[in-house]
């Protein structure tokens, strides 16, 4: 059973009174107790679930004021080394093949990629409203968005952890973008967009991650996934040589522009 399946029966057996226990799991779930604690570990980390004896529970929830993030308003990132993320987003673009289908995460640099696709055909699973309003004045570009919750701050579509709401889609390439990178991995500074791109990575074949240098500096956040996960980094000539050689040390294939 794959990953994501079992995050998405794990959130179903906590839904109905918020707990349930490791034997509840392991009659759930087609996976080992070690495979069991690992998933349940990770959820923890980006705090989706609170493991207690016996079992897990989900987290108390001390904000009514509605879905909201953390990390810098999108309204703010935008004008934020836009010539760089432009020339990122234009070299991304090019990776794209005429009729493919591709899954592109919202941010401000992935965002760039959207006026070189036109006139490819191809169809592009976002949950990005950005994106989508870039890509609708391109007839002949299809358009897949998941359901969910709008966080404004980012203009994004996510929903609530363990909820199946991305369509049945498999890509060849995802690209997607980030708060910050180091040797620990690519990083998020908030928990719902950890699990929502952890969503994207496992239906992609190829992650491409998107990111100025200005990331590299910036080495702070939950953790989304590590290096060993990332096909490629597209980013800036800002990147030291010193953080370049640690990327292609961990077999990740560096692109600068």
């Amino acid at each position: 059973m794959h990953a994501a399946e079992r995050e998405r029966r794990i959130f179903k057996a906590l839904r109905p009174n918020g707990f349930v226990s490791y034997r509840e799991l392991e009659a759930l779930l087609d996976a080992s107790p070690a495979t069991i604690r690992r998933d349940l570990t990770r959820l923890e980390d980006i705090g989706q679930i609170v493991r207690v004896h016996g079992g897990a529970k989900l987290p108390e929830k001390n904000d009514a004021s509605g879905p909201h993030l953390l990390g810098t308003p999108f309204d703010q990132s935008i004008t934020l080394h836009l010539a760089e993320k432009q020339a990122i987003g234009k070299a991304a673009a090019k990776l794209c093949s005429p009729g493919e289908g591709v899954m592109i995460d919202g941010g401000s640099t992935t965002l760039q990629m959207c006026p070189h696709l036109d006139g490819l055909g191809m169809q592009v699973l976002t949950n990005s409203l950005h994106i989508v309003t870039a890509l609708l004045p391109q007839a002949s570009t299809r358009i897949l968005v998941p359901s969910g919750s709008v966080f404004r701050e980012q203009n994004i579509i996510l929903a609530a952890a363990g909820e199946e709401s991305m369509p049945r889609f498999h890509a060849p390439r995802l690209f997607m973008g980030a708060a910050a990178i180091g040797p620990q991995g690519v990083m998020q500074a908030d928990v719902v967009l950890v699990a929502a791109e952890r969503r994207l990575i496992d239906r992609a074949d190829e992650v491409i991650l998107l990111v100025d240098s200005s990331k590299f500096r910036s080495q702070s956040g939950t953790i989304v996934c590590g290096l060993d996960e990332i096909d490629m980094v597209i980013t800036d000539r800002g990147i030291s040589a010193q953080t370049a050689k640690e990327l292609r040390n961990a077999g990740v294939k560096l692109v600068v522009v």
